[in-house]
């Protein structure tokens, strides 16, 4: 039987790349026209689809939504039973359907044209009631779906929502959507730790393992043990000076002995280290370390002045890795 899962991906894979030849040849006009409009849209993206179509649209809503452009999923069948009240002025409207036929949101169509939104349809058929009515359609026909029977939308909503897709991340790159946009839309869940700042979860106050450069090696392995996070910073003033780690301890035991505990920790420390800004993303401390190969990251401002420390398992109860 996995020839015929095989088969079904390799049909749509194609779909997808005849879809992008479409996109940059015969379609790219069109296309440039949607995310025009998309641009110049002071109100919401409402998307609507019904059946398979209507789940496509939802997920191409969210898309919108989660990359800045504020978006919703109307129900054709709904609005025609009260919800066309979620269509407002300033709003565009993203219709989806393969025949382009489909009763429910053509009966929308009269609404659309009363409030003088713009309609963009995303559809396979170019000559259909739809996509006459829209004022940008988009091809997202298909030579075939992969279901056996041929029947069940399967290419065809894999073309719409890549399409979809194309659509709200053009818009937001037009629109200059940043990655901390992103972290902001993107509070909560796995993503949203990823996208934390690493202020909001560095180690501050009295958290922070800190000796001064003439602090001798008894009272820097305290500290050390007393934070539990394997180094302590050496600091003058609120000024980072440098790091001594676990590894820089055990390779001066091998270099003094037992006669390390007149060394001061201004004469082991390693100077200038790593060190990274709180408005910085969890996940760019994350790879900083690893390419460093290193398990904690002083945080600094811009005057040098330390403000807290972050350490590699603050990064792990983020999820991040």
């Amino acid at each position: 039987m996995r020839h015929i899962g095989e088969n079904v991906i390799r049909i749509e894979a194609e779909a997808l790349r005849v879809l992008a030849e479409r996109v940059a040849g015969p379609l790219a006009a069109s296309f440039e026209t949607a995310v025009e409009l998309l641009y110049c849209c002071s109100g919401r993206v409402v998307v609507t689809g019904m059946g398979k179509s209507g789940l496509v649209a939802r997920k191409i809503a969210a898309t919108f939504s989660s990359t800045g452009k504020p978006a919703l999923f109307l129900h054709p069948a709904e609005a025609l039973h009260g919800d066309l009240g979620m269509l407002a002025g300033g709003d565009a409207v993203l219709a989806l359907s393969l025949s382009g036929e489909t009763e429910e949101l053509l009966r929308l169509l009269a609404t659309i044209k009363r409030l003088e939104l713009k309609l963009i349809a995303l559809t396979g058929e170019n000559a259909s009631t739809l996509a006459q009515a829209a004022d940008v359609a988009l091809d997202c026909s298909v030579a075939k779906e992969a279901c056996s029977l041929g029947l069940a939308p399967t290419a065809s909503t894999t073309t719409m929502m890549a399409l979809g897709d194309a659509l709200a991340v053009t818009l937001a790159e037009k629109r200059g959507f940043k990655d901390q946009d992103f972290a902001d839309l993107h509070p909560g869940g796995k993503l949203g730790k990823k996208l934390a700042r690493v202020r909001a979860l560095m180690h501050t106050g009295e958290a922070i393992p800190r000796v001064h450069p003439e602090t001798r090696m008894p009272d820097v392995i305290y500290e050390m043990s007393r934070k539990g996070l394997g180094v302590t910073t050496v600091v003058q003033g609120s000024r980072l000076l440098g790091v001594i780690s676990d590894g820089d301890l055990r390779r001066l035991l091998q270099q003094h002995g037992k006669d390390i505990f007149d060394v001061t920790a201004g004469a082991c420390m390693t100077k200038n280290p790593q060190v990274i800004r709180p408005d910085e993303f969890a996940a760019a401390a994350l790879n900083l370390m690893e390419q460093k190969k290193i398990t904690s990251l002083p945080v600094v401002d811009e005057n040098g002045c330390l403000q807290g420390i972050l350490h590699l398992h603050d990064l792990w109860g983020t999820q991040m890795v």
